[in-house]
């Protein structure tokens, strides 16, 4: 492969904010069944053995598990590989329920602009409009498309700690989005509305009040009816304030270095996500994501000319990459529209060309999925999908 390419799939590694190495003892050597992958279909244009390389030698320190789908006109190929947990051994399940993370937010910015396109929502109105009384006096008006491309200026709202330990120690909490956006509208903004762009959950969870406000039903119900459903996604969804990933699903996992130098590995499964609501609690599928991108991209969900706040990102703002929902990224003369998540124990993402020329979506079980640094087995997957 071309270093140029090399250097691009890292790049876009950083762009998806994947997860990061964390030093750990050596694991058994993993059984057959738990490193194989799927054969690959239809796979001009893919490099098969690359693809299959990128999941070799799971568990590791860095992940226990991953699933991967490339798709698109250019080929299709599937893979597996890793645990379902490090206790048992057993392979990891290629169709695992898995959190999403911040995946959640490409059907938050498409049920709002479904609710556009239907005259419910004007995305130049204030979110003052909708939702009054939650954003202080010290706010401009902030209109309903800076919450989609991040540039509204909301600061982040409180949560339940800043520190692994202190988060894992609530991780059976609710702390509600009414909260988390209350405490973010009593304080300063960040920044006059439209003039910066800063990726913040807190856009998607005043995104999901609004969908609430002006359909009367739970930003869940109204997800589905609008997205989920339409998209085929029928593993998918949102698990409010259950901890639980319900239906098949390979076990997440923290490495935590102790005290006398060793690493454990923490089971950070089962955790509350209520405070993440519509910018980060989905539960879903690599299968579910693919459609997602899939009936998206080809106006299935969301009609024109709604649909091009997707591939547009804001002028006029230097280092702008996000439009509403997703990031634009360019390697080698071709760009990607891309998306992330990442919550303890899960990293996923989907990419692809808005042909849909190449498509990926991957599940990676990082062990420290919350780190900035770029995941190993994540660069891997990525430089592969990309030859």
């Amino acid at each position: 492969m071309r270093r140029r390419t090399r250097i691009a799939a890292v790049s876009l590694v950083l762009a998806l904010t994947a997860a990061g190495p964390l030093a750990a003892p050596a694991f058994a050597t993993p059984t057959a069944a738990a490193v194989g992958a799927a054969a690959a279909q239809h796979t001009n244009g893919l490099d098969t053995q690359a693809l299959a390389a990128a999941l070799a030698g799971l568990p590791d320190a860095d992940a226990t598990a991953a699933l991967v789908r490339v798709g698109g006109t250019d080929g299709v190929w599937r893979g597996s590989a890793g645990v379902h947990d490090l206790a048992s051994g057993a392979p990891a399940d290629p169709d695992a329920r898995f959190r999403a993370g911040s995946t959640t937010k490409v059907v938050t910015a498409a049920a709002v602009l479904r609710l556009a396109a239907e005259g419910r929502i004007d995305l130049d109105t204030p979110i003052q409009h909708y939702l009054p009384g939650l954003l202080g006096g010290q706010f401009r008006p902030i209109t309903v498309r800076q919450l989609l491309n991040h540039t509204s200026g909301i600061p982040a709202g409180d949560g339940l700690g800043t520190t692994f330990e202190e988060v894992y120690a609530h991780r059976f909490d609710t702390l509600t989005p009414q909260r988390v956006a209350a405490s973010a509208g009593a304080k300063q903004p960040e920044f006059c509305p439209g003039k910066k762009q800063h990726y913040l959950n807190i856009n998607y969870t005043f995104l999901g009040l609004l969908i609430e406000k002006v359909t009367g039903h739970s930003y869940a119900s109204e997800a589905t009816r609008l997205v989920l459903a339409p998209a085929g996604m029928r593993d998918t969804y949102f698990p409010g304030a259950d901890p639980r990933i319900l239906g098949p699903h390979n076990l997440g996992y923290q490495a935590v270095e102790k005290a006398d130098g060793t690493t454990e590995f923490l089971d950070v499964t089962e955790w509350n996500q209520a405070d993440r609501f519509a910018a980060g609690d989905m539960i879903s599928t690599t299968v579910d994501l693919e459609r997602l991108v899939t009936a998206l991209f080809r106006g299935r969900i969301v009609p024109e000319p709604q649909l091009e706040e997707m591939f547009t990102v804001p002028a006029g703002i230097k280092g702008a990459a996000y439009s509403a929902g997703l990031t634009r990224f360019e390697a080698d003369g071709q760009v990607y529209w891309v998306k992330s998540g990442g919550r303890y124990g899960y990293n996923s993402a989907v990419a692809a060309t808005r042909d849909l020329s190449r498509t990926l979506v991957y599940s990676v079980n990082s062990t420290d999925a919350k780190s900035e640094d770029a995941n190993p087995v994540v660069t891997r997957i990525i430089t592969a999908a990309l030859k």
